[in-house]
């Protein structure tokens, strides 16, 4: 009975890390705006006075139902975290991001998968 139950066990965990593992970032960048679920540029230098800047992301990969959280990072400072659902194996999502004008200078917002392992960095400048 043990054996069965340690056996039960490791699939269990064995599955759960493949699912964890699949996740991707397919598509990350830094929008101005989000129009149709999709970002309508790719910035990697702004203007620091903008006010409002979009993380978009497309996870692909994902088994079941799970979520991604966005870590925005200004220098080395973390700003905000934003937990998102992920709901199909290939899905569109974003979070944002309100800005001050003195806040130039280095960003980037880490994406983290539902086990907090980074699976990608979007890198942008505040100018």
């Amino acid at each position: 009975m043990k054996k069965l139950l340690v056996l039960i066990i490791a699939v269990v965990v064995s599955v759960s890390l493949a699912q964890a593992a699949d996740l991707q970032v397919a598509d990350g960048t830094i929008t101005s705006a989000i129009e149709n679920q999709m970002p309508v540029d790719r910035i990697e230098s702004y203007r620091a006075d903008f006010g409002k800047l979009y993380c978009f992301t497309r996870i692909t990969g994902a088994q079941k139902d799970t979520e991604v959280t966005h870590v925005w990072y200004y220098q080395d400072s973390e700003l905000a975290r934003v937990t998102l659902p992920v709901r199909s194996a290939d899905w569109r999502t974003y979070s944002s991001k309100r800005f001050l004008p003195q806040w130039a200078g280095q960003w980037r917002v880490v994406v983290l998968d539902g086990e907090m392992n980074e699976i990608a960095t979007v890198p942008f400048v505040l100018e």
